[in-house]
């Protein structure tokens, strides 16, 4: 089996501007991400997707390739995922499976990828495996507000279950995602019963979208790496 990474990585992120570039713990973010699925074992190629000139010097000086530059139109706030990976195997020879990766997972460990690929790899009949938590509170009980910004239950009718009798629930953990070629390139629904869970604990999990997720993720990895879990 003939395994790729790609690595999407555009370079106009808004709200942490630059941030696939900006270092974390003193290694630019998308450094990491790239690492990591290196040292995994796992990929005849690691391919980073973007559209930026900085990126794709930087991603090739760590040992990615950049074979293409995506399009403009793949690189707006409105492109979603699975259009940059249907576009870059477009690009690439039929490699057997791809797993995206994204550039801002500092916390993702080989591990976790490498069950991941076992897991889609004896279940045949499945399309997906990709990283999942568990919610630290049962979402059924969930408050938001109203138009008065009054407090009002987001599930009512769970309102007196108790916590204990409630199902658990998961959270995609924005890491990676692992698919067969053809699942990919026909479009599947990546959250369905097509798709299996690699489930990750919570202290290994933070999305970075904005200034306090990047600042939760660097406390993350500081007491990760004070134990040990992390170089």
């Amino acid at each position: 089996m003939s395994n790729v990474a790609i690595i999407p990585a555009r370079g106009g992120s808004k709200r942490i501007p630059r941030k696939n570039l900006a270092p974390f713990d003193g290694v630019p973010m998308i450094v990491r991400s790239i690492r990591t699925v290196l040292d995994s074992g796992l990929f005849d190629e690691v391919v980073v997707s973007t559209d930026d000139e900085e990126i794709a010097e930087l991603a090739r000086a760590h040992g990615a390739t950049v074979p293409f530059l995506r399009p403009a139109h793949l690189a707006d706030d409105f492109t979603g995922t699975a259009a940059v990976i249907v576009h870059a195997l477009q690009q690439l020879p039929a490699f057997d499976y791809a797993c995206c990766v994204y550039a801002t997972a500092p916390l993702l460990q080989a591990r976790f990828l490498r069950e991941g690929f076992e897991l889609l790899e004896q279940q045949c009949d499945k399309s997906f495996a990709f990283s999942v938590c568990s919610f630290g509170f049962p979402v059924q009980r969930a408050l938001t507000l109203d138009g008065q910004g009054a407090l009002t239950a987001l599930y009512p009718e769970f309102r007196n279950t108790r916590s204990q009798d409630l199902p658990e629930a998961f959270q995609d953990a924005g890491q990676f995602y692992w698919g067969r070629r053809e699942a990919w390139m026909r479009g599947e629904v990546l959250y369905s019963p097509a798709s299996l869970p690699v489930i990750l604990p919570r202290h290994l999990v933070q999305d970075i979208d904005t200034v306090e997720d990047w600042k939760r993720a660097e406390y993350l990895y500081a007491a990760l790496k004070a134990g040990g879990e992390v170089q």
